[in-house]
């Protein structure tokens, strides 16, 4: 079995979004893409979280290069302001 993209997790949660919004589903079938839903986005994040520890970036440090973790600027990570 191939494994799972996040490219094509994101897409079929977008879908289950559209068919939540909709508002047509059964309430079973509305909480089978709920379900889904949340799986999906915990691959997702899990997905991120994993390219995020493998981002590095180049810096220049008196002419010779070296590798630094990647560390989002504050306000760019996307989580919650506390």
């Amino acid at each position: 079995m191939a494994e799972k993209k996040f490219e094509d997790a994101m897409k079929r949660l977008e879908e289950i979004v559209q068919d939540l919004e909709r508002g047509d589903l059964s309430l079973e079938d509305s909480l089978k893409n709920f379900e889904e839903g949340m799986k999906l986005i915990k691959f997702s994040t899990n997905k991120l979280e994993e390219a995020e520890k493998k981002v590095a970036m180049l810096v220049e440090e008196s002419g010779k290069y070296k590798q630094v973790p990647f560390e989002p600027e504050e306000g760019q990570d996307g989580g919650e302001t506390p």
